[in-house]
């Protein structure tokens, strides 16, 4: 099985739920977090099968811890807050991902978004892109502009 983009199915439930806290204190002012979460975004192999499935972030399928990479991934850069634009709220971290002086312990090909807060690591989406394979160099994942149409998450 291959991987597959999708939004979790559970992070949908969460956030029902309110598990996950992109950002701080709404202007509704119902929910009293005073922090964001931690999100941390990590890479997988295209013998992975991560997918809509997905409930918690786990190593298996990660690209190994080897060649400048960590498993685990690398922090989300998160200065954006969400928001939203006629029946659209959307999200976007503030910054590209990169690994620098990368090499690859194989072909990869989905990078996996997840909530390094939880005590459970939830997951919240898969995003595939086509493989690659990168030998001392540096890998950049550069994130859409955040509105209501290209937003990395974008819930209608």
């Amino acid at each position: 099985m291959a991987n597959s983009q999708a939004m979790c199915t559970s992070f949908k439930q969460e956030l029902l739920n309110g598990s996950h806290a992109f950002g701080a204190q709404g202007a509704n002012g119902v929910r009293t977090v005073t922090t964001k979460d931690t999100f941390k975004a990590a890479l997988f192999l295209v013998t992975a099968s991560r997918g809509a499935g997905d409930t918690v972030y786990n190593t298996t399928g990660e690209l190994a811890g080897t060649g400048n990479y960590t498993q685990g991934g690398n922090a989300v850069t998160n200065a954006n807050a969400p928001t939203s634009t006629g029946t659209t709220a959307f999200w976007t971290p503030s910054a590209s991902l990169s690994w620098a002086n990368l090499t690859s312990s194989g072909a990869f090909d989905a990078m996996v978004l997840y909530n390094d807060a939880s005590t459970s690591k939830l997951e919240v989406a898969v995003f595939t892109f086509g493989s690659q394979s990168v030998t001392a160099g540096t890998f950049t994942l550069t994130m859409p502009t955040n509105d209501a149409t290209n937003a990395l998450i974008r819930i209608a």
